[in-house]
């Protein structure tokens, strides 16, 4: 039996609550690293280039700003 039908076998056992936990596995081992890699370089960059990072607010800026009264 190869290791693909061991799998698909076990499959079958699994209660049907613990197959999102599988899929989120498996989907894990099938992910795509190059463009996972991309997508958080893409992400730091635009963090890196953010015109307001580094800004600090007040606790009674955020609030006027939210509409809540301390």
């Amino acid at each position: 039996m190869s290791d693909r039908e061991r799998i698909v076998q076990l499959l079958d056992e699994v209660p049907a609550y613990k197959l999102g936990y599988v899929l989120a596995y498996v989907q894990g081992l099938t992910a795509d690293e190059d463009a996972d890699d991309a997508y958080c370089e893409q992400l730091y960059q635009h963090y890196l280039n953010d015109p307001e990072r580094g800004q600090t607010y007040t606790e009674d800026e955020v609030c006027k700003e939210l509409g809540i009264a301390l």
